[in-house]
């Protein structure tokens, strides 16, 4: 079997590969985290003089080529292997009339436990989706932020004292409203200096949330380490992050107690089934990172059946709008995966097991999402 054609498709903020070969089976990938997408195809297109005339089922070394053999990594070449990686996967599994997972040692559990979304911009709809959520027969809720989704065109003036009262009434508020049967994924979404963060987590202690992600931008893993340490909470992140080496210095500075991998941007299944590992050594368990289709739904369930150390799996709403449009997540596909009662049932199909719509490329056009960064009151950058 020799790979003919490696297809790039945009269809609105969101990046798919089509790798085809001469038998007739067709891998699909997802890669990237809406910035930067014409980039992303850009290298795929790089990528596929290489791939034409391959082996698909070559995938190991196909990864440490695309990783390996270029000068540069990043955002946007991590996006790119990421995936070609998957939809090569989605061949294997394919060829071989089995689920991905099958191939990577096979299943350790039979469902995967989910959280799902909660995004906000009033305290009133902080409450409505909580109770949604639970109707929905969620047992865990996330992205849930102490500061509300605020508009990035909205200047930031609050002083010390109200950031950290008004949040800790905020998460209070989560914890009333879903009771002790639901846990409470806490989003900072990196918008806190490490002193600001270590003072409100541990506020919040009293309110036994599963963990609190990002409190501070990444890059600096001794001040994420020294959060760590002084934190009464879990500490979760990983989510920018590309590399197996970034990971790597993530876990040696013990700078989190869970892992988030981005499986469309830290080298897809192979690259997240490297990185895993390396938590499971360090005792430190995963919580892959989605925020996009249902596509890369379907690739990080394929990690999560078969790793020992997941916590819980981020679950983006497949109802959720597409950007500038009244269609949803959910046209983008054939079917895709729902939780039932907080859980989805490990997939039997061949592959990832799920197609794009037909003719996605035509009927959603691609998007760009905004570039703008949040200021503050002074005109300085805020991070958000």
């Amino acid at each position: 079997m020799k790979i003919t054609n490696v297809k790039t498709i945009r269809a609105n903020r969101f990046f798919f590969v089509q790798v085809e070969t001469d038998e007739g089976i067709v891998g699909l990938g997802e890669g990237g985290a809406f910035g930067a997408l014409d980039a992303v195809g850009a290298h795929v297109e790089y990528l596929k003089g290489y791939l034409i005339g391959k082996d698909p089922l070559d995938i190991e070394h196909h990864w440490q080529v695309m990783f390996r053999g270029r000068f540069f990594r990043g955002a946007v070449v991590m996006a790119a292997i990421s995936a070609i990686d998957i939809a090569l996967w989605d061949i294997a599994g394919k060829y071989y009339h089995v689920p991905v997972y099958r191939l990577l040692g096979g299943p350790v559990r039979n469902k995967v436990r989910c959280y799902a979304h909660v995004f906000a911009k009033s305290d009133e709809e902080l409450v409505e989706k909580c109770r949604l959520r639970i109707t929905q027969g969620f047992t865990a809720v996330g992205h849930l932020s102490p500061f509300l989704d605020e508009p990035l065109s909205l200047p930031y003036e609050k002083t010390h004292v109200h950031n950290m009262i008004e949040s800790y009434n905020r998460v209070k508020l989560m914890r009333e409203t879903v009771g002790n049967d639901v846990d409470l994924c806490i989003e900072m979404h990196r918008r806190m200096s490490p002193g600001e963060a270590v003072q409100l987590i541990n506020k919040l202690d009293e309110f036994n949330p599963l963990f609190v992600e990002d409190p501070i931008p990444p890059g600096n893993n001794e001040a994420m380490a020294e959060i760590k340490r002084q934190s009464r909470i879990p500490i979760a992140t990983g989510e920018r992050l590309h590399t197996i080496y970034d990971f790597e210095d993530l876990l040696d500075h013990r700078a989190c107690h869970y892992v988030r991998t981005s499986i469309t941007t830290c080298g897809g299944i192979t690259g997240a089934r490297k990185i895993a590992a390396m938590a499971e050594a360090k005792m430190c368990q995963i919580i892959p990172h989605n925020p996009l289709t249902p596509v890369a739904t379907a690739a990080s369930l394929q990690i999560c059946a078969c790793v020992e150390n997941l916590l819980i799996n981020e679950f983006p709403d497949p109802e959720a709008k597409l950007l500038r449009s009244d269609a949803h997540k959910k046209d983008l596909v054939k079917s895709y995966y729902n939780p039932v009662n907080g859980y989805i049932s490990i997939p039997t199909s061949e592959g990832i097991g799920i197609e794009l719509a037909d003719g996605i490329e035509k009927q959603f056009a691609a998007e760009s999402v905004s570039s703008a960064s949040r200021l503050n009151s002074d005109g300085s950058v805020r991070d958000q």
